[in-house]
């Protein structure tokens, strides 16, 4: 199987305050898929009694992670991982599930990694964005970059609407949908804000960088 995640750019690894308030209270047991270094797995264990494992691909980030966290396996997402069965209150997909080729494989895989009653919480970047339309309709171009939502390692791309047609279709339950990271001040602010003031229903979701779905 290929590794979609080799020679990757260099991520920052953070607490991920946005979506540590989207993690459901009552979970005690989670597997963060694309771990990093840890630090979001880190964040939840300090902020109350949990077990946390991590699964991730580069060798420098699954060896610090394992420092943080409770398991740690190197690997990419596959069927062969040692990682129980039935076992996960919670399953995080925190901007991963677009660097691999087979979305549904992960899913359905991260479906018999859950307990009965457990969820999903998956953040992908929002290809609505401001950023990226200006890019298309302004530049008309598509060029990938090294970090960002036209990252050069993303597989797949995701607005609000094909992100909810992908668990919908998988039958799974869509408990949320939240969008995070409202950053769009970055440049062309008054045009920006013009855009948004009169069409404030349409341009709602281009304001931020990320959407994430919580599902069972």
């Amino acid at each position: 199987m290929i590794d979609p995640l080799s020679n990757r750019p260099r991520y920052v690894d953070n607490s991920r305050p946005p979506l540590l308030k989207l993690v459901p209270h009552d979970v005690v047991t989670v597997l963060d898929v694309g771990c990093n270094e840890g630090g979001f797995g880190a964040a939840l264990k300090n902020s109350r009694s949990m077990e946390v494992w991590g699964i991730e691909p580069d060798t420098n980030s699954a060896a610090e992670a394992r420092h943080r966290l409770d398991h740690v396996v190197e690997d990419i997402f596959h069927a062969r991982n040692p990682i129980p069965d039935n076992y996960f209150d919670l399953i995080t997909f925190n901007d991963s599930l677009e660097h691999m080729p087979d979305p549904v494989f992960a899913l359905e895989l991260a479906r018999k990694k859950l307990k009965a009653g457990g969820r999903i919480l998956c953040c992908v970047p929002n290809m609505r964005h401001i950023e990226c339309l200006e890019h298309l309709l302004f530049e008309k171009d598509w060029r990938y970059e090294e970090i960002g939502i036209r990252d050069r390692t993303h597989l797949r791309f995701f607005t609000r609407k094909s992100v909810e047609r992908l668990f919908v279709e998988m039958n799974f339950s869509i408990i949320d949908v939240n969008f995070i990271n409202d950053e769009w001040w970055e440049k062309g602010r008054l045009l920006r804000r013009i855009l948004f003031r009169l069409f404030p229903a349409f341009t709602h979701d281009m304001r931020f960088k990320q959407v994430v779905v919580l599902a069972k």
